[in-house]
């Protein structure tokens, strides 16, 4: 077995290739026995692709479900673990972001998913408002779902591209609407989209940014590269490792401020 996920009650199993299904159906049920709360072993059986960051799963042992209510940061959130992007390893990340919020900061989250950093940041600290975008139509239907279950009132959620609500949210003036902070865990694309992060923070408004590779160095370069074509100071606060997606290849989150 090359990695395990427990969503909820949902255990997601990865296995490397050539692995027999016998194998397979003998590792799900160790898992069950393992862990009692267990009810449905899946196998993912491709690579999280494309901007909805989807994947596909086949049923291994237990019940035939694929949602569940998974819980962290005291919150809780429902979700579909084929057809919404979710990932548990992130509750540090969560927690360690909204700990870095301040009382009455308007926070704007970008590839928000089912709402786990707005919701989290929500509960948990004191922010004025959360606007949380996510152009996966399934994944916002969850995400509200998930701002009532967790009884919250000052998360906003968005359905659309980020390319193109942004221009939209720069044009409501009657609401001032510039960030203080923007979080942006971003699936892996080319584009970083810090274009249009720059184009809506505050001047002292923080970023805090997730990119792909080897070295934390090269997401930084990729960072002052985008701050300079939008003429932008910036301040890099910390760099951080925060998890690892393939060997040598790993998610880095920069914190920076925006001058």
């Amino acid at each position: 077995m090359e990695g395990l996920d427990i969503i909820g009650n949902i255990a997601i199993l990865k296995f490397s290739r050539g692995t027999s299904k016998q194998e397979k159906f003998k590792t799900a049920r160790e898992i069950m026995k393992e862990h009692k709360n267990i009810i449905s072993v899946l196998e993912k059986s491709e690579r999280i692709k494309g901007r909805l960051r989807t994947f596909k799963t086949a049923f291994l042992f237990g019940e035939k479900t694929k949602e569940t209510l998974h819980k962290e940061n005291n919150c809780i959130f429902k979700l579909n673990v084929e057809e919404t992007y979710f990932s548990p390893r992130l509750s540090n990340e969560r927690l360690e972001i909204a700990k870095q919020v301040k009382k009455g900061e308007k926070v704007l989250v970008l590839f928000a998913g089912i709402a786990p950093y707005s919701i989290v940041i929500a509960k948990l600290a004191k922010p004025k408002i959360v606007y949380s975008i996510e152009i996966n139509k399934k994944a916002c239907e969850y995400a509200r779902e998930n701002v009532q279950l967790n009884r919250i009132d000052n998360v906003k959620i968005i359905q659309g591209d980020v390319k193109k609500i942004i221009p939209k949210l720069k044009k409501e003036k009657r609401q001032n609407l510039k960030f203080d902070r923007i979080v942006m865990p971003r699936p892996q694309l080319k584009e970083t989209f810090l274009h249009e992060a720059f184009s809506i923070t505050k001047r002292g408004g923080i970023i805090n940014y997730y990119g792909f590779g080897k070295f934390g160095q090269d997401i930084v370069n990729e960072v002052e590269r985008e701050a300079k074509k939008a003429k932008k100071k910036i301040n890099i606060i910390k760099i951080k490792r925060a998890g690892e997606l393939a060997p040598y290849k790993f998610r880095w989150r920069i914190d920076f401020k925006v001058r």
